[in-house]
């Protein structure tokens, strides 16, 4: 296969967007991990928050109940660090960079029903849908489209571009 196929996209740079084509990368955008959203806080402080998301194909995206705190702080600073990973042996893990588009939304952002669906499956999803879903309920849609795309699996790819042989003598003299 080529390039655009999976046997060769795990040879792309870190950064290259069509690693999001990856074995790694489409497991873990249909697992139920949850991602963790870094962004720069109103005050100017890092913050890290997980959240459900679901990928669309081509946004990550999460929402959020009008009024959090993130809104603000996303519209004035958008660029953000994704990370999606599994603590398994090797780890796995996706990281994602973007600009964060925040869009208020009256009632239930689709997105958020799909992702409780994903997570929760359908008997949990609609008793947790139907607890939020009222007149009034207002959300924000957060959607990132990847701009910057790494993965590591700790066998073929591993962190700082290095080989096998490389990681492996890291921190021995």
């Amino acid at each position: 296969m080529t390039i655009e196929g999976r046997d060769d996209v795990m040879a792309l740079p870190q950064g290259d967007v069509r690693l999001l084509d990856s074995d790694v990368a489409q497991r873990l955008l249909v697992s139920k991990e949850l991602a963790r959203m870094a962004y720069v806080a109103a005050d100017g402080t890092p913050r890290v928050f997980p959240m459900l998301f679901h990928w669309t194909g081509a946004e990550l995206v999460m929402a959020t109940f009008a009024g959090a705190r993130k809104i603000a702080a996303l519209r004035a600073k958008p660029d953000v660090a994704i990370i999606i990973d599994v603590a398994s042996t090797p780890p796995e893990t996706l990281l994602i960079r973007g600009r964060a588009s925040v869009t208020d939304v009256d009632g239930i952002v689709p997105e958020y029903a799909l992702a409780h669906r994903r997570y929760g499956g359908e008997e949990q999803a609609a008793a947790t849908l139907a607890a939020i879903d009222h007149p009034g309920t207002r959300m924000a849609r957060i959607a990132v489209v990847p701009t910057w795309v790494g993965v590591l699996d700790f066998q073929t790819r591993l962190p700082g571009g290095t080989s096998v042989a490389e990681f492996e003598r890291r921190g021995r003299s």
